[in-house]
């Protein structure tokens, strides 16, 4: 095919008899086989026929587009034109023309017929006026053009950007779609385009005819205000108004918030108050929104509320009290005297429990005084709470036992007794178990007593010592081998301090509640400093020392080192058994003389024979 046109291979045909002899097509569009859009074209199908008589010859002539029959007709002409007055996008396709004559039937070569461009669309508004808060209802259509197609349909506002949505149709020529309408929108235009792709390539159509949409609005923008100002003083009442002016009343909905909480709402009402005692906690942006249906408009006012007085601040005489000493807390406000104060405790469940209305609190402290303190102070009406302060008490290791008489009992019976079961007896049996009450110390260890009577109750207390033992128990260790020690305080307020000493060098520290390890793998033969501990907490006794625990070491030797220390000991046994031997042998033949100078001998050498001389034998 070569500018337009298709042409057909001849066929001859040999015999005579045939009326046809030669059959040529020629399919070409006019004026191209590319036109713009809405141009006239025409597809051309000519016949050349060759006869052998000189007769009229009717011919059929079938056009066919995309294997569709698109246009048929009869002549008796050798040509056939298919005329498209206004080329559109679906004209564009492949052409195939087909010609049956003197029972002779040939088809032409397949035509592409590109129509570029697409036709305008038409687009309409289901409303031409609308309220803030509805939608606007949108078709566009391509009547001309062929699917698929995808739709761009355009919200225009002034002074803006234009809002772009797309549909893709992959059936029909239309499309629908909606667009909000929003806050601060007034006159609208609509418009939209279609495109699709032929050959690979995107064809775009010319914009649409542009609607126009006017908006009306349902309420006016809220006005917010603040009385008596937007700069007021803690304690002073702040009202909040915010208003607004509706055509339709019914489900309309005004919300004021701060910092995204909500402070109230009303519905059905054009006007919403808000009031409180102002405090430094209301300074900040507040927001009225004004919401019907999908409609919402909006107001924001900033406000301002100065400081009536600043927080209390809570001292404390001491953070870190011995048990039975005095404590003094005090709450101020700098600057600022006349104000009402009350010291509280935060308990462990995070509850405050109130402890007295003053500005100062002095008190005797125990261990279960230990906790966070705060201090409250009042104007106005206005209440601020001071920063938490921590105090800790501490005292020493008390063990108390309780007796129906205190003649019953004599301290001097419990020196030395186990104090993990204690059971005494004078004249009669302790009719209530003892039990312990302890303040923070280290465990027991070294035992010191000293016996109170108070309200017909003795009590005693014994101060504690940490104890160092070995772990195995045996105050032993074989040379090579590591030694665990172990330093106890099953009793005081953690966190204890445990130090370890070897000899007077600090070995280890360790903090923890109530023990402490350390492992010596340095044991050497001559090691005989002696292990101690200490421990300490932030009681005002200061650090406890344990008992000195000496260490054993165990030498075990080897095998040829304990034949080399027998050998050493036997060959001298084995030379005095022979030296005995020798002696009773000899006796009989020298006499008692010459047996007690070999005597001497063996006894300036330590052999020392077991032998007794008699007077008369010297």
């Amino acid at each position: 095919m070569e500018n337009g046109t298709a042409k057909c291979s001849e066929f001859h045909f040999p015999f005579q008899f045939y009326l046809v002899t030669l059959i040529t097509l020629l399919l070409n569009a006019q004026p191209s086989a590319k036109v713009k859009n809405g141009s006239p074209m025409s597809i051309i199908c000519q016949a050349d026929i060759s006869k052998k008589n000189d007769f009229q010859l009717r011919h059929n002539f079938t056009v066919f587009k995309n294997g569709k029959l698109v246009f048929m007709i009869t002549s008796d002409k050798g040509e056939a034109r298919y005329g498209i007055p206004m080329a559109r996008s679906s004209d564009t396709g492949d052409y195939e023309c087909t010609v049956e004559a003197g029972g002779k039937m040939k088809s032409s070569n397949s035509l592409h017929v590109w129509v570029t461009g697409m036709t305008k669309p038409i687009l309409t508004a289901e409303k031409k006026e609308v309220l803030e808060g509805e939608v606007v209802k949108l078709r566009c259509e391509l009547p001309e053009e062929e699917p698929p197609l995808t739709f761009f349909f355009r919200k225009i506002n002034m002074n803006s950007t234009p809002k772009e949505k797309h549909v893709s149709e992959l059936y029909r020529n239309f499309s629908t779609t909606e667009f909000a309408v929003e806050d601060g929108d007034n006159i609208l235009h609509f418009d939209c385009f279609g495109r699709r792709y032929v050959n690979l390539e995107l064809e775009t159509s010319e914009p649409s005819n542009r609607t126009l949409v006017t908006v009306k609005e349902p309420f006016i923008k809220p006005t917010l205000i603040a009385k008596p100002s937007r700069n007021i003083t803690e304690g002073d009442r702040m009202q909040i108004e915010c208003s607004t002016v509706v055509a339709q009343i019914r489900g309309i909905e005004i919300i004021l918030q701060k910092n995204k909480t909500i402070l109230n709402s009303v519905h059905d009402e054009k006007h919403l108050k808000y009031s409180t005692v102002a405090t430094v906690e209301d300074s900040g942006e507040y927001l009225c929104k004004v919401e019907q249906g999908r409609a919402s408009k909006m107001t924001k006012l900033n406000v301002v509320v100065a400081e009536l007085f600043p927080k209390p601040v809570l001292t404390a005489s001491a953070f870190r009290v011995d048990e039975n000493k005095e404590l003094t807390l005090s709450c101020s406000i700098s600057g600022f005297r006349k104000a009402n104060f009350s010291i509280l405790r935060r308990n462990s469940n995070g509850d405050l429990q109130w402890l007295k209305n003053s500005r100062n609190l002095t008190m005797r402290v125990y261990v279960n005084n230990t906790g966070s303190y705060i201090c409250k102070a009042e104007v106005k009406g206005i209440v601020k709470e001071s920063k938490p302060i921590r105090i800790n008490v501490y005292g020493e290791l008390i063990w108390r036992f309780r007796s129906l008489a205190i003649e019953d009992l004599i301290c001097l019976d419990l020196i030395g007794s186990d104090f993990s079961r204690v059971g005494l007896e004078r004249r009669r049996k302790l009719a209530s178990l003892p039990f312990f009450y302890l303040l923070p110390s280290v465990v027991l260890g070294a035992k010191q007593l000293s016996c109170h009577y108070h309200s017909q109750e003795m009590v005693l207390f014994f101060k504690a010592l940490p104890t160092l033992s070995v772990v195995s128990g045996l105050p032993e260790v074989v040379l090579g081998k590591p030694l665990w020690l172990i330093c106890r305080s099953v009793m005081g307020t953690p966190p204890i301090t445990f130090t370890f000493y070897k000899g007077g060098e600090v070995k280890k520290i360790v903090v923890n509640n109530t023990y402490a390890t350390f492992l010596d793998e340095n044991i050497r033969q001559n090691d005989i400093g002696g292990y101690k501990c200490d421990a300490r907490n932030h009681h005002s006794s200061g650090m406890k020392t344990s008992n000195v625990l000496n260490i054993t070491v165990i030498v075990i030797l080897a095998a040829w080192q304990k034949g080399m220390i027998a050998a050493f000991f036997l060959i001298p046994i084995a030379g005095a058994i022979a030296l005995t031997l020798w002696w009773f042998l000899f006796k009989k033949k020298t006499g008692n003389k010459l047996f007690f100078l070999i005597s001497l001998v063996m006894n300036a050498l330590q052999l020392k024979p077991c032998v007794c001389f008699r007077s008369e034998d010297l």
